[in-house]
């Protein structure tokens, strides 16, 4: 018996360390793993290195090239929000972050748009029957030993709304201004972070484009869906927690994007944490939905109906926190609203020149904004007031001589823009479904 009992122990000792392997290898949750515990991704705003543009320049770029069709399609989102022909709500390139990031085994570096408002990660792959141009080299599948393709049976490819089962599962995204991303759903290693602090989790689903068009791209080779559904790196990565810090539109600075541990690691002085809860959209589940009661100027509580900032039972309306429009932008009533009570405030003579995007600015005395006066602008969330930075809504061009409210008009539904995010650490619980804004500097971090 003493002898028989070895052989048994050693077989017990192998099936347990196979099985550990195997629970490793199939791509746990990050946060359960103890070297995974959390990581920081950096971010690069899009038009970061136009050293040429003022803050206001900036912002007139974004609202031109990006912020217009963004809403746009948001819009038309919300309006068709039960028509399945309506696809991920992203334009081609709208975005504002451009993710860090890399792919395969070996690694291969590539940049991707940030964006909270839709799931799907995909990045060009080679062959490529059409694609445009990026930064950095197109990813090539038979290079890399960690990647696999997606079965149709599988649970990401039934979490695809306009997959199709052909030599794999198929995807074709259609945004709406002639731009398209056509591939194939597979499963690869993404690597994050830069140097010791780098993080490699397996097994993530994403879209391998290999015909894409579109315009303007330029840096970025694919985009990184951070939304609520089960397709998003936040969902794939079972992660509770995530937070982003964006840095001044006119600092030319890395912001952070923060997953796990680290996502609240400007908590750890135990201020007092306020938070509001994430609402659900169950006909458009991926948005981060916020609950605003109403928007207070100087001492002044706008008369604005409840109504206009509430979802409604057919899906639409409501205020999306999102980090890919510039400004925020009210539904149009609640705007005109303010826009005349903020003017009637402000003891500044309203400007004369015409700024391209922005409705409400103002003749510049002072060569700082900080200098200023202006009325305090403060978003009652519920459960939260959030009293806005001056330079988180208004932009100056000192060259020009004026100062513009960051704000603008849209239809039924309002965005929560990255502007009035700057240097706030956005904590994401997904475990309590909350949000935080606490003040941060973004670029300290």
């Amino acid at each position: 018996m003493a002898h028989s009992a070895a052989p048994f122990q050693f077989s017990l000792l192998l099936l347990v360390v196979i099985l550990s392997l195997l629970s490793f290898s199939s791509g746990l949750p990050f946060d359960e793993s103890p070297e995974k515990t959390g990581f920081r991704v950096s971010l690069t705003r899009v038009d970061a290195g136009k050293k040429n543009l003022t803050e206001l320049q900036l912002v007139q770029r974004a609202i031109i090239n990006r912020v217009k069709t963004r809403l746009d399609r948001l819009s038309a989102i919300t309006k068709n929000a039960p028509n399945d022909d309506i696809q991920a709500p992203i334009y081609v390139g709208d975005g504002e972050f451009l993710m860090h990031l890399s792919i395969g085994t070996p690694a291969v570096p590539f940049l991707a748009i940030m964006d909270t408002g839709s799931d799907l990660i995909w990045t060009q792959c080679k062959p490529c029957s059409n694609c445009f141009n990026q930064s950095t080299p197109v990813f090539e599948p038979a290079l890399s030993s960690s990647f696999s393709n997606v079965t149709c049976s599988s649970e990401l490819c039934k979490a695809l709304s306009n997959s199709r089962c052909g030599k794999g599962c198929e995807y074709l995204n259609r945004y709406g201004d002639e731009s398209s991303s056509e591939g194939f759903l597979a499963m690869e290693t993404l690597t994050f972070g830069e140097s010791a602090q780098r993080v490699s989790v397996p097994n993530i689903g994403f879209g391998c484009g290999v015909d894409n068009k579109g315009k303007g791209w330029n840096k970025a080779a694919g985009l990184v869906g951070l939304g609520r559904g089960p397709l998003s790196l936040v969902s794939q990565l079972g992660s509770k927690k995530f937070s982003y810090c964006l840095t001044s539109i006119g600092d030319n600075k890395s912001s952070s994007l923060l997953f796990g541990s680290l996502a609240d690691l400007n908590l750890s002085n135990g201020a007092v944490l306020k938070t509001t809860p994430l609402i659900k959209n169950p006909i458009l589940p991926s948005f981060y939905y916020l609950s605003l009661e109403g928007i207070t100027v100087g001492q002044t509580l706008l008369p604005i109906p409840k109504s206009l900032f509430q979802l409604g039972s057919d899906g639409g309306g409501g205020v999306i926190l999102d980090s890919g429009t510039t400004i925020t932008s009210l539904h149009e009533d609640a705007f005109e609203v303010l826009k005349q009570v903020f003017k009637a405030q402000t003891k500044l003579r309203v400007s004369n020149l015409y700024t391209r995007g922005l409705e409400v600015c103002f003749d510049l005395p002072s060569q700082d904004v900080k200098d200023i006066k202006v009325p305090k602008l403060v978003f009652h969330f519920k459960g939260l007031d959030l009293e806005l930075p001056v330079e988180n809504y208004m932009i100056a061009d000192t060259k020009l001589g004026v100062v513009c409210l960051a704000m603008g008009a849209t239809g039924r539904l309002s965005i929560f823009g990255n502007i009035q995010q700057q240097n706030m650490l956005v904590l994401h619980d997904l475990e309590k479904e909350t949000v935080s804004f606490i003040p941060t500097k973004c670029d300290q971090l």
